[in-house]
């Protein structure tokens, strides 16, 4: 039995990312399986700057 997992980010988003990366190219033609494991890595890692940047922006220090 297999089961999906729902993905945590939008579809919109990973491609805003893919863009900001530089391989949306490659998941237009390929779709996301064809991204390097490195490039899903960094795309991990944007989106976690992003979000602590976002959390700062409404949590600012006093």
């Amino acid at each position: 039995m297999s089961r999906r997992r729902r993905g945590v980010m939008s579809e919109q988003f990973k491609d805003e990312l893919a863009k900001d990366l530089g391989f949306y190219n490659t998941v237009q033609q390929e779709g996301w399986g064809g991204i390097r494991a490195k490039d899903a890595g960094n795309m991990v890692k944007r989106a976690i700057q992003l979000a602590e940047q976002q959390l700062a922006n409404q949590n600012p220090q006093r």
